[in-house]
C-alpha cells in the first residue's frame, strides 16, 4: 500500500500555486499541478512525486482529467488546493461580458468541477481535505479598488466553504479557505508595490511563504473546518 499522501495544485505554474507544489513536495507528497501553460512554462520537473496536468481548470474536462490522474497514479486524493484564479478590477459599469465570463469560468466553474470530482473520490476513501485559495477582499473591500465582480465570484467560495464544511464533516472531508492580501508574486509588477502595500494596514506586501504556512496549518489542522483564514495584514478588520 502507497503510505505517502496526494494533493492537487491548480495554478501551480508560478506564483503562490508554485510555493504550495514545492512546499508539497517537500513534505514528501505526491502531487498533480495543473495549469493552462504548466508544461511550457517550465518551472516544474516532472517525476515519480509530481505529474503536470495542462489545461484551462475551468473546462470540465481538464479538471476531470487533473482528478482521475491523481487517483489513477497515486490511488486517491488527500488535498485539494484550488488555487487557480482570476483577479481584475475596474469599474463595476466598466466589465465586459468578456470579463464576466473570463472569471466566472476561473473562480467559480474551475472551482466548482474540480472540487466536486474531488469530492466524490474522497467520500469512498472517508477522508480529505479541500483549501480554497481566495481574497480578503471578499470580507472587506477597500475604496480604491473597485472589484465587485472578482468580489461577487470569491464571495461565493467563501460561503460554499462554509456549505460543504457542513455537508461533508460526516465522511471525514474538510473544507476551508485562506483569504489572502497583496501577495508579492510575478502578477504584481514592482512600481504597484508602494499602491498595494497601502491596501493592508501592515503594510507590505505578504510572501508566498506565508500563504503556504497558512495552508499547511490547516491542512494539519484535524479539528478546523469551514474556516476562513485571513491572511492579509490585517484588511479584513475593517477601516484604517
Amino acid at each position: 500500500m502507497n503510505e505517502r499522501k496526494t494533493a492537487i495544485v491548480t495554478g501551480a505554474s508560478s506564483g503562490i500555486g508554485f510555493a504550495l507544489t514545492k512546499a508539497l513536495l517537500d513534505q514528501n507528497y505526491q502531487v498533480v499541478a495543473n495549469s493552462r501553460t504548466i508544461t511550457k512554462t517550465g518551472t516544474l520537473t516532472p517525476s515519480d512525486s509530481l505529474v503536470l496536468v495542462e489545461g484551462d481548470i475551468g473546462d470540465q474536462q481538464t479538471a476531470k482529467e487533473v482528478v482521475e490522474t491523481a487517483i489513477h497514479t497515486f490511488g486517491g486524493i488527500d488535498l485539494l488546493i484550488n488555487n487557480a484564479g482570476i483577479f481584475l478590477a475596474k469599474p463595476f459599469t466598466e466589465y465586459s461580458v468578456e470579463d464576466f465570463e473570463r472569471l466566472i469560468k476561473t473562480n467559480v466553474t474551475g472551482f466548482f468541477f474540480a472540487t466536486q470530482y474531488a469530492i466524490a473520490q474522497m467520500s469512498k476513501q472517508k477522508s480529505g481535505h479541500i483549501v480554497t485559495i481566495s481574497t480578503a477582499l471578499a470580507s472587506q473591500p477597500v475604496a480604491g479598488v473597485p472589484a465587485a465582480l472578482p468580489i461577487l465570484t470569491k464571495g461565493g467560495l467563501h460561503a460554499v466553504t462554509k456549505a460543504l464544511a457542513i455537508e461533508y464533516a460526516n465522511d471525514g472531508i474538510r473544507v476551508n479557505t485562506v483569504a489572502a492580501g497583496v501577495i508579492d508574486t510575478p502578477m504584481h509588477k514592482p512600481n504597484e508595490h508602494p499602491f498595494l502595500k497601502q491596501l493592508h494596514p501592515i503594510q507590505r506586501l505578504g510572501n508566498t511563504f506565508e500563504i503556504v504556512d497558512a495552508v499547511m496549518y490547516l491542512n494539519s489542522a484535524t479539528f478546523v473546518t469551514g474556516e476562513i483564514l485571513h491572511v492579509d495584514g490585517g484588511a479584513h478588520a475593517g477601516k484604517w
